[in-house]
């Protein structure tokens, strides 16, 4: 019997090496499309459900998806806390640069454990950030509290970056913990709202009884919104 042998064509060698040239390129086109995209399509599944079952107020239209996407790619280095409310000035506040330069807050419902606050600078990359001009917890005042948020997925509580990732998680009557030279001082939730980075209200200070607010930057893996939360110290 006769052996026959078959030789591949360099055409089809080539239309091989574009096929596959073509399904790289795709698929990289579509990883970016995807990284873009990704902080709109967590706001439809994770974060908009949340919201309207707590009845936050939210300044977030359900149909302006652009700002959203634009948002998700900011370049403002927002791991300095001075640059989350650009119209905002704060009144220095040399008494509590002093007299507490750190103290932590446990947030039991989203694994936040002891958390180091910082009173004296404002690196989010390092700790929380009792904002500069704003009260500290025990005190009548608002302790007005900055922490960075990513995807709920990357959460890490160890991880400045990534710690106030599930505060989209808290709702009213979730109890906030600040513990200052050894006392530790409860604080329940009782408002929750959205706003614009143009909205500096979180920060004003109202000295009828002790407040806290957490401050992050909402949808988490944007820089769009601020989501704000706030607490009233529970009489001891």
């Amino acid at each position: 019997m006769g052996k026959y042998y078959y030789e591949k064509n360099a055409q089809d060698n080539l239309k091989k090496y574009l096929r596959l040239t073509s399904i790289l390129l795709l698929l990289i086109g579509t990883s970016i499309i995807l990284y873009v995209l990704f902080p709109i399509i967590s706001w439809q599944i994770y974060f908009q459900p949340a919201f309207a079952s707590q009845n936050i107020i939210s300044s977030i239209p359900r149909a302006n998806i652009v700002d959203l996407a634009k948002n998700s790619i900011d370049r403002v280095d927002y791991t300095k806390a001075e640059n989350w409310f650009p119209k905002f000035s704060p009144i220095s506040n040399q008494k509590n640069q002093t007299d507490t330069p750190f103290y932590t807050i446990s947030i039991p419902k989203i694994n936040i454990e002891s958390a180091t606050v910082s009173t004296i600078d404002t690196d989010l990359a390092k700790h929380l950030v009792n904002y500069q001009g704003t009260s500290i917890p025990s005190r009548n005042g608002n302790a007005v509290i900055f922490g960075h948020s990513t995807l709920p997925q990357l959460f890490n509580a160890k991880d400045y970056k990534t710690i106030f990732a599930n505060v989209y998680k808290l709702k009213n009557e979730d109890n906030i913990y600040a513990t200052l030279n050894s006392v530790t001082y409860t604080y329940k939730i009782f408002k929750i709202t959205v706003v614009d980075p143009e909205d500096s209200s979180a920060l004003v200070q109202d000295y009828d009884n002790s407040y806290l607010t957490l401050v992050t930057c909402t949808p988490p893996g944007t820089t769009w919104k601020r989501l704000i939360v706030k607490a009233r110290l529970e009489k001891i």
